[in-house]
């Protein structure tokens, strides 16, 4: 069985705490898995468990779900999937960030992809944005245009949920 991942962000740890150790001083004993489950999702503001599991956008598919988990809760790519779909899926949010029909200088490029990822490498997500027919370059390096098509289903999705990721506060 695979393991549901739900993350949470937490805007206020000390207010967190004091309302997750209240939880935990009026149970007798050590909870179960499911109530420590519960706890910590009351804790943060939401009813139980499956309430905050709900207001998480799911991901039917699993290439989609492997995108989710390579960005943060703030937006920010923090790690380079694995499997080269998922790397696909996961440009398009880069790709939906550069202007349409526009030509763009490498140093362009570079400031859009340093601030959308935390794992230090900006070159290997250029090149991919070029293998993956993302963006195109001309032979010296010097210009870069984003290529325009229709982004997949679950890319539009992606997309959409990163940038209510980098809108909200």
């Amino acid at each position: 069985m695979t393991r549901d991942v739900t993350s949470l962000t937490i805007s206020d740890l000390s207010t967190f705490t004091k309302a997750l150790r209240a939880d935990l001083l009026a149970r007798d004993g050590i909870p179960s898995h499911a109530t420590l489950l519960s706890a910590i999702a009351k804790a943060a503001g939401y009813g139980n468990h499956q309430h905050l599991k709900a207001s998480k956008p799911q991901a039917r598919d699993p290439q989609l779900t492997k995108a989710f988990r390579a960005f943060d809760a703030s937006g920010i790519m923090a790690h380079w999937p694995k499997q080269t779909g998922t790397q696909g899926l996961c440009l398009f949010v880069f790709w939906a960030q550069f202007p349409a029909n526009t030509d763009l200088s490498e140093r362009d490029v570079n400031a859009v992809l340093k601030a959308g990822h935390s794992f230090g490498d900006h070159p290997l997500l250029r090149r991919s944005l070029i293998d993956h027919k993302l963006l195109t370059r001309t032979i010296d390096g010097k210009v870069y245009r984003r290529i325009e098509r229709a982004p997949p289903p679950a890319a539009i999705t992606l997309i959409s949920d990163i940038r209510g990721r980098i809108t909200s506060p």
